[in-house]
């Protein structure tokens, strides 16, 4: 049951685990992005820009979503390559999880709330991202992977 002591385990999963996890999802879109030779710009949050630290804009409602703007994706745009960008958050979140765990289990890391809610979250994001479904004019993970293997063009593709 949901108490009152439990508020800190709340804001700190939302406030502090749940942007982390997000960083680290987007991370996994630009360094795919990247090696096939993109630019991308990462966002942090909704709202104003706070601050900006290269191609990553945290925003005021930094614990709030977050989103790859890709100017350019891939030099080639093979469409292995473009399948690799959207699927690279959620390889990220996995290979993070797998690597959580390990670590626990070979005894490197001592199990915590912060890991327990990070792997949480990491699972919470596969899921969401990867479920096709279109959010506006924005696709899902899932949804543009599902177009790209279908041949089909979507609005927000920049290659096709």
């Amino acid at each position: 049951m949901f108490g009152f002591n439990d508020l800190w385990k709340f804001f700190f999963s939302f406030f502090l685990v749940m942007p982390l996890v997000t960083l680290f999802h987007q991370m996994g879109h630009m360094f795919f992005a990247r090696i096939f030779g993109g630019k991308v710009n990462m966002h942090i949050g909704s709202g104003k820009v706070l601050t900006k630290i290269g191609p990553l804009h945290i925003r005021r409602l930094y614990f709030y979503d977050g989103w790859c703007e890709y100017v350019t994706i891939a030099k080639k745009d093979k469409r292995w390559q473009l399948i690799l960008v959207y699927l690279g958050g959620s390889i990220f979140n996995v290979a993070s999880i797998f690597i959580l765990n390990g670590l626990i289990l070979m005894n490197e890391l001592e199990p915590s709330i912060f890991l327990y809610h990070f792997v949480y979250f990491s699972f919470y994001f596969v899921f969401f991202s990867l479920f096709p479904i279109w959010h506006g004019e924005n696709p899902s993970d899932g949804m543009a992977v599902l177009n790209l293997i279908r041949k089909k063009p979507f609005k927000n593709n920049p290659t096709m």
